[in-house]
């Protein structure tokens, strides 16, 4: 094994960094903390610390001083490993060179057990450059933040943003002349279609679709069964599957929970609440609460369930694959969020898709449209939206549509209708001015 250890570290030591993509993932390189990277499986965890190996790189830190290792190489999956093996095969590869220092770079480390302990005796003795990837929120909601005790900071990386999606295509963002706006417009429709996930980049629709259910595949039985020790593998795909359908919906339990009786399926309500929070840890679902100011009421209140890939609930939900607003609302709530902005929904009297809240502007009802030019469905939009701004006491209002654009101004609320690929492209001083 130390052997193995030995090559694994000597290979990534000499591994070709060129011609990576920068990432919009804000990681601090010198912060004094564990750094542990989360998000779903696929995302770009991997690449992102290859472009942190880069900076390393590029800040004088020899490749001497780098050690890398991805713990899905499956000759790491022995019953026998000892993590100490990698710091004993590091000194026998460089014994005038002290382990002190050193950047440490692991990859899926929660796959091997124990370490934890291990983590915190590495940053106790000999360094505090350490960065680690995991796929499941409970890497750092209960491990880490329990095991190292203030010693780490979480960073999520999500699948790419429209404009990292640009950056990947390398397609410039420019508003000025038809022709490129338009072809912002097209590359938007290819984002919708596609996804974030950045293997799919380019790759031909029957094989992505493919390894998007692989994708799902894997996700349940990695990350959901092993995991999770769950016995009803069957009971929970169709389960997730039924959530993928009701994506821009209020999530019921019951309803599905009655589903299954009516289909002979024998479950409890309380193991498909715990099929939620199972995929909700591992990053298959995200789940937005109803928008209250009493934060009491918001964590007791209904909740909409979307995907951490509007391309996995294409591949996997027939009644969703051909539904586009639905797939739309999903890739809005997930641009948001990848951009660390809180998000609710609304539901009284009428709804709104969104009440996102920014740290510096404050709240704003949004909704979102796939298409406009339908009378009752802008008469819909509209009144939603403005019920949701008076409960807000807001005087702005937006609506994110797929290419249609003007200002609504009606009692005393001015609505800026955009298309998601302009104001997904807006600096972050635009967007400010659409909320004062």
């Amino acid at each position: 094994m130390k052997e193995v250890l030995k090559e694994i570290i000597l290979r990534n030591q000499q591994k070709d960094l060129k011609g990576l993509v920068a990432r919009e993932v804000n990681v601090p390189f010198r912060s004094g903390k564990v750094i542990s990277l989360i998000g779903p499986r696929r995302a770009g965890k991997t690449h992102v610390l290859y472009l942190l190996m880069q900076e390393a790189e590029s800040k004088g830190i020899a490749r001497e001083r780098i050690v890398f290792i991805n713990f899905e190489d499956e000759r790491l999956a022995d019953d026998g490993f000892k993590f100490d093996m990698i710091l004993q095969a590091y000194q026998e590869l460089y014994a005038t060179k002290s382990l002190d220092g050193c950047y440490f770079f692991f990859d899926e480390i929660q796959n091997i057990e124990g370490w934890e302990k291990f983590i915190r005796r590495l940053y106790d003795d000999h360094s505090h450059h350490i960065f680690l990837t995991g796929s499941n929120a409970s890497f750092l909601s209960t491990e880490i933040a329990t095991s190292l005790r203030g010693r780490s900071l979480a960073i999520e990386v999500l699948p790419l943003s429209f404009t990292e999606y640009l950056r990947f295509t390398d397609q410039e963002i420019t508003f000025y002349q038809p022709l490129k706006r338009h072809s912002l417009l097209e590359s938007f429709r290819a984002y919708l279609e596609v996804g974030g996930f950045p293997e799919l980049v380019g790759m031909e629709r029957h094989l992505r679709i493919r390894v998007l259910q692989e994708y799902f595949n894997v996700m349940i039985h990695r990350d959901l069964i092993e995991r999770f020790e769950i016995s009803q593998a069957n009971l929970l795909k169709y389960f997730l599957k039924k959530v993928f359908s009701s994506v821009s919906k209020p999530l019921s339990i019951n309803k599905i929970y009655n589903e299954f009786r009516s289909n002979k399926h024998s479950v409890s309500k309380n193991t498909l609440y715990d099929f939620q929070a199972y995929a909700t840890d591992a990053y298959v679902i995200r789940l937005l609460q109803k928008f209250d100011f009493s934060e009491i009421k918001r964590e007791n209140s209904d909740k909409k369930a979307y995907s951490a890939d509007w391309g996995l609930v294409a591949a996997v939900s027939y009644a969703a694959t051909n539904d586009h607003g639905k797939l739309f609302e999903n890739l809005v709530v997930m641009e948001f969020l990848k951009r660390q902005v809180e998000v609710f929904f609304y539901k009284k009297t009428y709804e709104c898709d969104l009440i996102v809240k920014d740290t510096q502007f404050g709240l704003m009802p949004v909704q979102v449209a796939y298409e406009l030019r339908d009378s009752d469905t802008r008469k819909r939009e509209v009144k939603g939206l403005l019920e949701a701004a008076e409960f807000l006491n807001a005087t702005k209002g937006l609506i994110i549509s797929m290419d249609h654009e003007e200002e609504i101004k009606k009692d005393k609320v001015t609505i800026q209708v955009l298309p998601a690929y302009r104001y997904f492209t807006m600096t972050a001083e635009q967007k400010g001015h659409l909320f004062t």
